[in-house]
């Protein structure tokens, strides 16, 4: 069993990935659109070579909308299906595990400024982060416009120097671009959570939205 998920790995290199993607692209974004889609029900799934595959093969501006498209769409599906199923049993108790209490408690408290930290990161517990946002309720609002941004920012920067890494070796200076695209993003991520924490309303355990 081990042997056939180390081999899995083993096939999701770039240039694997591109070569997928080459061989099916008479199907327009479905290919690279999925690939990413994957990463949240799949967690061993390389974001950085996924991602980077994608602007490789589409251009920069393409690649980086449907690397995004496909990851807010697999962190939404995740986050749904926790939330509804947060009132069973099963849920329940598997809530009360101490490292899965801990994470929810941190979801909890800081909410939106939560999911938009952890998805601006190309390497992290994307489906962990999601569970915890759905088991605590979380504003589904809240939740999408949180990711929506985070994920932004993480497949424009992979997308932008992947696609730019020669250019940045000869002219380190373009990173200015990035790092204003960033800052940007941190300063609108304040607005929406000082008007997601202003407008939310406690939820009892048990309550159902």
């Amino acid at each position: 069993m081990l042997g056939t998920e180390l081999s899995l790995m083993d096939y999701f290199t770039e240039q694997q990935l591109e070569a997928f993607l080459e061989a099916f692209r008479s199907l327009g974004p479905l290919p690279g659109i999925l690939l990413t889609f994957m990463k949240s029900f799949i967690p061993p799934l390389p974001t950085l070579v996924i991602v980077g595959a994608n602007a490789a093969i589409y251009g920069m501006w393409a690649g980086f909308l449907y690397s995004w498209i496909g990851l807010v769409s697999g962190c939404l599906i995740t986050f749904l299906f926790f939330r509804w199923a947060a009132g069973t049993p099963y849920m329940q108790r598997w809530a009360t595990k101490p490292k899965v209490r801990k994470l929810m408690n941190w979801a909890q408290k800081n909410g939106f400024n939560f999911v938009f930290l952890l998805s601006m990161l190309p390497v992290g517990p994307f489906v962990l982060v999601n569970m915890a946002a759905g088991l605590t309720r979380m504003q589904i609002t809240s939740f999408a416009v949180a990711v929506a941004l985070g994920k932004a920012v993480m497949v424009f920067c992979v997308s932008y120097i992947g696609t730019n890494l020669t250019d940045f070796m000869e002219q380190p200076l373009k990173l200015a671009g990035v790092a204003l695209f960033i800052g940007a993003s941190i300063w609108m991520n304040r607005r929406l959570q000082a008007y997601f924490t202003a407008s939310s309303v406690p939820l009892a355990p048990d309550t159902e939205i």
